[in-house]
């Protein structure tokens, strides 16, 4: 008896669990429901994939998607819409909106400005405060929770747990995973007048190496005095790497493209200030030794950071320009030239971009090109040399630090459970997407 399915993608080199390969997917009620020689059975659509690789859909676990309060840089249907154009299938989006995403009205408010806007499947993170802490373990259990996000040192926003005790009670509260911005508060302000010579440049001096290795260390004695697992995001130094090779059993690890593309002091010469963020883009025997952690496999996963700022406010003098730069977009391509350039496999690509998010987070049914999983594909053309335009970037912000940039390996189609909501550039139908599940939310609770 001839199978039926309502998509087929057809005749692509499926990147999954089992290697690499030519193979059909079938998908059927949003899930894939066949892997292998489906040339004899029927669908209601048929993608021809000949020439692509499908892998399993890109997840980008950090991006700041500014709304509700700051919707004139960025909001969540234009951010997602960015993701899908770049190949991303579902993200984590942070709590430093305006207000902050501290109550479980306002993590509820947020799921219901995404239903019908957003286009990627979507959870958000809880913000942190000293006056919160009550709060977090019911806001984590709650559906659409990524969990719980804390600042070490002050970045954007006001959201900011700057001492061992405000640390200790965040830890010892829940048991998911806890996602922490590592820079250490008071170091930051003792040498904040260091950014008062007005250089850009000396954005990486101020917010220095030191200080994200002094946070990580306190960040990762308290969750191993509490037994508590945490996720340490855009790791920038090589020092952080060597250290966290010791407490792997507790502790995760991001870093960002930004980090593993550019190096100072040129990104500064070039950019000025379109290339600061928090933590800064440090010289290259940083950027070398992000990328020793990748080979070693020390990196678990890899998150944008996509933190959009109009030109308008990126046109301040330093210091008063704001940090963060748009990247959801450009998230794929850049990695992708990376893998053509060598730097990387496509297998370790895929691990940092679907398979690492769902285990060390414990989504549930994504990450994987395997029956029964979320119909989640993302399309490349390897061998696509394409420059980044200002014409195909979607952000509301309207630039990238990687505009004129041209690399090779390109995204062609964006696939959500089973929908095709990307194809060669242009985005298909309603924005249908949802909140992502995670195994340890339960199940009664997570709709």
């Amino acid at each position: 008896m001839s199978q039926t399915f309502d998509l087929i993608v057809a005749g692509g080199t499926v990147v999954n669990h089992d290697g690499i390969g030519a193979a059909d997917v079938g998908l059927r009620g949003g899930r894939i429901a066949a892997i292998g020689d489906l040339s004899q059975a029927s669908a209601g659509e048929r993608f021809a994939a000949r020439g692509l690789h499908v892998l399993p859909g890109v997840i980008d676990s950090q991006v700041h998607f500014r709304e509700p309060g700051l919707e004139y840089k960025e909001d969540l249907a234009t951010g997602s819409l960015c993701a899908v154009l770049g190949g991303v299938t579902a993200v984590f989006e942070m709590p430093n909106t305006k207000p902050s995403t501290t109550t479980p009205d306002e993590l509820d408010h947020k799921l219901a400005l995404a239903r019908g806007r957003m286009y990627c499947d979507h959870a958000f993170y809880a913000g942190a405060t000293d006056d919160n802490m009550g709060a977090l373990a019911a806001m984590e259990a709650m559906p659409g929770c990524a969990g719980i996000k804390v600042f070490m040192g002050a970045s954007t926003g006001s959201l900011l747990v700057a001492e061992d005790e405000g640390l200790e009670k965040v830890l010892g509260t829940g048991r998911r995973r806890v996602a922490i911005h590592a820079e250490d508060e008071a170091r930051l302000k003792e040498r904040r007048a260091i950014a008062d010579s007005g250089d850009p440049a000396d954005h990486c001096n101020w917010r220095d190496a030191e200080s994200a290795l002094k946070a990580t260390r306190r960040a990762v004695a308290i969750a191993r005095r509490l037994g508590r697992r945490i996720h340490i995001l855009h790791v920038t130094t090589a020092d952080e790497i060597a250290w966290l090779a010791d407490h792997k059993d507790l502790v995760t690890i991001e870093t960002t493209p930004q980090h593993l593309t550019l190096a100072a002091p040129e990104a500064y010469r070039r950019l000025g200030t379109y290339a600061q963020m928090n933590p800064p883009i440090r010289e290259s025997h940083h950027r070398d030794g992000l990328w020793a952690g990748v080979r070693s496999g020390m990196v678990d996963v890899i998150g944008s950071d996509h933190a959009p700022h109009t030109i308008e406010e990126k046109a301040k003098p330093y210091p008063q320009s704001p940090s963060g730069m748009p990247g959801v977009q450009t998230l794929l391509p850049l990695l992708l030239d990376h893998a053509a350039k060598g730097r990387l496999t496509l297998q370790r690509l895929v691990d940092l971009t679907s398979a690492g998010a769902q285990r060390i987070f414990g989504l549930s049914g994504k990450g994987r090109i395997a029956l029964g999983y979320d119909a989640d594909l993302t399309l490349v053309d390897l061998k696509a040399t394409r420059t980044i335009t200002a014409d195909w970037l979607a952000s509301r912000c309207g630039w990238s630090p990687f505009e004129g940039d041209t690399v090779t390996g390109w995204p062609m189609a964006t696939i959500i459970r089973g929908h095709v909501v990307m194809r060669d550039g242009a985005v298909e139908g309603p924005a249908l997407g949802a909140p992502i599940r995670f195994a340890e939310v339960p199940a009664a609770f997570a709709g």
